[in-house]
């Protein structure tokens, strides 16, 4: 008997949860297909009727952060102060101990840059939607400014550089002054 497309997208979902969660914590070349299907409970023959191969699943994995991740302001009542807050939020959580510690959580933009820039075109093109959605975040908090552009891809840069610098030192003080720093120039950025 067939599966149910319910069950083949739970499937598809558990595959991903897997994919996502073991690429941020040891990379892409690290994983194997074998792994993310034993991590979801699943065998390697069921991976195929997924994905045609490891860049297509990587390539899904980090397409997944730009809809798992509750950064859209459209849903909100007050487009206008709902964008701002969703915008202020985005900073504080991305630059805050909790996302530096939990691996889990770790974003692929500050996690994964040197694994995208090796893992072909699908890859790429899935990493650079999610540079644009979360420019588009600051974008629309900034709305109707002339350089809203050009100010939100200046916060993307400050939030993603002082994570992946946070993430590589040992020296907490360090870390906690990149992410502070960051976080006061991301914002002033966003207040204009």
């Amino acid at each position: 008997m067939p599966y149910t497309t319910a069950h083949k997208m739970r499937t598809r979902e558990r595959i991903l949860d897997s994919a996502r969660r073991l690429f941020t914590r040891a990379g892409y070349e690290n994983v194997t297909i074998d792994d993310v299907m034993a991590h979801a409970s699943l065998t390697r023959g069921g991976f195929y009727n997924h994905f045609s191969n490891k860049a297509d699943l990587f390539a899904a994995a980090v397409e997944t952060y730009t809809v798992t991740t509750p950064w859209e302001a459209e849903n909100a009542d007050s487009a206008d102060q709902s964008a701002d807050s969703l915008a202020r939020w985005l900073i504080e959580f991305y630059l805050s101990d909790d996302m530096l510690r939990d691996i889990e959580i770790k974003c692929p933009l500050y996690g994964l840059p040197n694994d995208i820039s090796r893992a072909g075109s699908a890859p790429r093109d899935a990493y650079t939607r999610l540079i644009q959605r979360t420019a588009q975040v600051f974008r629309k908090a900034m709305r109707p400014r002339r350089d809203a552009s050009s100010r939100a891809e200046a916060i993307v840069s400050l939030c993603v550089g002082a994570m992946l610098l946070a993430s590589t030192t040992d020296q907490p003080g360090l870390s906690a002054s990149l992410r502070s720093s960051a976080k006061r120039q991301a914002l002033a950025l966003l207040q204009g």
